[in-house]
């Protein structure tokens, strides 16, 4: 299992969708957590550096208990879990829940407790694409969803390519197939009051895959948990104003907990 720490302070552990934050994306993180935070991010199964092992079934519990080891081994405890925009909120859940003294607050921003109808589909649609058409389309594909338009046309050229999004997945089918599975069977949607963690759920108003028909239900099903909506923002935080908003509303929970 393939891991990096960046920065001084309180630790933390920032994880995304179907890539990295490591190899040299840490620059992807929230300008300025590093300054502040301790911050760990590693590699799921089968993506760059980190091994996977096909015969075992895919879970978000298997993830967790990769993270959850990792930390045991590191003698973290005491962590802000932030989860961006994918199955990285999924592992913060399964961790808060089953291993609370790991935890001493939850980020969840583009996440799910169970998936409904329309984002299953969503989910094994992108998989399909990448299967039957190759990840170029794949790529473009999973872009026109996740970006506002104003920003895809502006920024096209460096949105889609070998070496641009999701660019872990190229040519690792098999690993992306994995991944999927794990997040269309993950389901905490009865257990979400077992989380004791203070809690924020950012909603991102114009997200065409994790929108607040998804994230919503968490804030509502977590005790105590705080909820912000981003208004104009879609499935990623793209562009300089909505990434200093989304900063300030990190920074704030992060430092009152």
């Amino acid at each position: 299992m393939h891991y990096e720490i960046h920065g001084d302070g309180d630790p933390a552990v920032c994880m995304g969708g179907w890539g990295t934050f490591c190899h040299g994306n840490d620059g992807l993180l929230a300008r300025g957590l590093t300054e502040k935070y301790q911050v760990l991010v590693f590699d799921y199964r089968g993506i760059c550096e980190s091994s996977d092992d096909p015969n075992v079934e895919p879970s978000m519990r298997m993830h967790a208990d990769d993270l959850t080891s990792l930390l045991d081994h590191l003698g973290w405890n005491n962590v802000h879990l932030i989860g961006l925009v994918g199955m990285g909120c999924c592992v913060a859940q399964e961790i808060a829940i089953n291993r609370p003294e790991l935890v001493r607050s939850m980020v969840n921003m583009g996440a799910w407790a169970y998936c409904d109808t329309y984002l299953y589909d969503q989910l094994k649609l992108f998989r399909d694409v990448h299967r039957d058409s190759g990840f170029l389309t794949f790529q473009e594909k999973v872009s026109i969803y996740s970006f506002l338009p104003e920003y895809y046309n502006q920024n096209k050229d460096k949105l889609l390519g070998p070496n641009a999004g999701w660019k872990e997945l190229n040519g690792n089918y098999e690993t992306h197939a994995r991944l999927v599975e794990a997040c269309i069977n993950h389901d905490v949607k009865d257990r979400l009051n077992e989380i004791s963690a203070p809690t924020l759920i950012i909603h991102a108003g114009k997200d065409l895959v994790t929108g607040p028909r998804t994230t919503l239900p968490l804030e509502n099903g977590i005790p105590n948990a705080e909820g912000v909506m981003m208004e104009d923002v879609a499935h990623v935080v793209a562009g300089k104003e909505q990434k200093i908003a989304f900063c300030e509303i990190l920074f704030d929970f992060l430092g009152r907990h």
